[in-house]
């Protein structure tokens, strides 16, 4: 089974996907149309990029701070939240979405990934 239909089986979680790194492609899974997927993998390619920039800066600043390469990033709002690790994301209710069993999921299949170069 794929982590994205591992995702979308979990408790509160509407759609998951993968996006390349590159931008060019990305698959999904859920309640989502074709153009709001787009959206979505373009959206969370470009925090990633941004978190592990950011992640690198303050890496920077202190030797043992741990902060790269970043693993992941979430996003929660009053109705949805985004989960992101590796290149692959995940839409979930708030309300009755687990966040720590969401990426609970992502670190035990996705540890192994690359981190975005």
């Amino acid at each position: 089974m794929t982590i994205v239909a591992e995702l979308t089986g979990v408790k509160g979680v509407f759609a998951a996907g993968e996006y390349s790194y590159r931008g060019d492609r990305f698959s999904y899974r859920g309640e989502l149309d074709e153009e709001q997927a787009r959206m979505a993998s373009i959206m969370c390619r470009a925090t990633t990029m941004g978190v592990h920039m950011q992640a690198d800066i303050l890496s920077s600043y202190c030797d043992d701070c741990a902060f790269s390469p970043a693993r992941g990033w979430i996003v929660r709002g009053p109705a949805f939240t985004v989960c992101a690790m590796a290149n692959v994301f995940c839409f979930m209710e708030s309300a009755t979405g687990s966040v720590n069993e969401v990426m609970g999921l992502m670190y035990k299949r996705l540890s192994d990934a690359e981190a975005l170069v």
